[in-house]
């Protein structure tokens, strides 16, 4: 934490977003800016999962002098700092030093990542509705749409939203945002997205900014018609780690055009079991690999011109941006106490500068 201090101290980035900030105090007694906001990063970097827990750097008498602090306030005075911060100038004011802070990276070719993670809540905040959410269901939650630079560990922004909103229809204003936030030199190289994002807007949405894209579709009725259609087919070719792979061409319900798809299939080799409910009794079999064998399969649709290998592997890397989002919910500032408004949230995971 020292030595983060001081690379922030003698890059400036501190001192500027401290002066930018629309936080503003009218009382002769108030804290300093300075002390509020480097009281709330210091405990974000520290690891902290409560406002009360900033009181354990009190003793910390090197961190504040190098940032410029004259102290460590309390956390009454952090929770007061975030509430009269207005919405539209906090908002504005975090976006813009998150993506100063991470757009040198897209000088070059890059991949931009969407996901959709649920963070249940246990307090009452805004925004809390009950939605997906396998882990705890009934459990209201919030929806966090992020957009991320994949395989840098590098967020370009998150979208927080009411946990009954993990839909791509509320993803999408964010993703829009971000891109239009980028020159056209600094454009992806690639959107990628889950199942969740194969549909027809996004796709339509990407399409119309000649944007390259490439998503997994869901498992639908035509999907399978697909697949039970070419399963046959001799043409099948490598795509590594195990899968074949081919492409073809489909045109779901809804969409006013076909589009190539890649065909991924892969034999399961492990032992298998099989289970199925009979009259109220689970019925239990092993599977006997020389009579049956069992087969996953995956759909990616895609504007992209490269092989099946090529476009298969860059569908299994997305893996490695998954990592990224479970590292930042679990063990980052998306799995702590946040602040009870919705867009304060959203500011909140914002926070750890860069």
């Amino acid at each position: 934490m020292v030595f983060f201090a001081a690379y922030l101290e003698t890059t400036g980035l501190f001192d500027t977003r401290v002066e930018e900030s629309p936080l503003h105090y009218t009382s002769p007694n108030a804290p300093q800016k300075q002390d509020v906001l480097g009281a709330l990063f210091l405990s974000i970097l520290a690891g902290h999962r409560r406002y009360a827990h900033v009181t354990g750097l009190r003793s910390d008498g090197v961190s504040p002098n190098i940032l410029g602090m004259d102290k460590i306030v309390s956390e009454d005075a952090l929770r007061r700092a975030l509430g009269k911060i207005p919405e539209a100038e906090g908002t504005e004011w975090m976006r813009k030093h998150l993506f100063k802070s991470v757009v040198a990276a897209c000088q070059t070719p890059w991949i931009l990542d969407i996901d959709t993670t649920v963070k249940p809540l246990f307090g009452h905040q805004e925004g809390a509705e009950v939605g997906y959410n396998p882990h705890k269901p009934g459990r209201p939650s919030h929806a966090y749409h992020a957009y991320w630079i994949g395989n840098l560990r590098l967020l370009l922004d998150v979208e927080v939203t009411a946990g009954n909103t993990t839909a791509s229809n509320h993803a999408q204003p964010g993703l829009n945002r971000v891109l239009d936030a980028l020159r056209a030199e600094q454009r992806p190289y690639l959107v990628r997205g889950d199942c969740g994002f194969g549909n027809d807007a996004v796709i339509r949405e990407m399409e119309s900014r000649q944007q390259p894209y490439l998503f997994k579709l869901r498992q639908s009725s035509r999907v399978k018609r697909l697949l039970q259609r070419v399963f046959t087919r001799r043409d099948w070719i490598d795509a590594g780690q195990g899968w074949e792979g081919r492409e073809d061409t489909i045109q779901l319900a809804g969409w006013a055009q076909s589009r190539r798809v890649v065909i991924l299939l892969r034999l399961l080799k492990e032992n298998l079991i099989a289970t199925r409910e009979q009259r109220g009794q689970l019925a239990f079999a092993f599977v006997d690999r020389r009579q049956t064998k069992v087969y996953e399969y995956a759909v990616l649709v895609t504007d992209l011109s490269e092989g099946v290998l090529s476009v298969a592997q860059l569908y299994r890397d997305r893996a490695d941006a998954e990592n990224g989002f479970d590292e930042l919910k679990n063990q980052w500032g998306w799995g702590v106490a946040t602040p009870p408004g919705i867009w304060r949230v959203a500011d909140f995971l914002r926070a750890p500068w860069g």
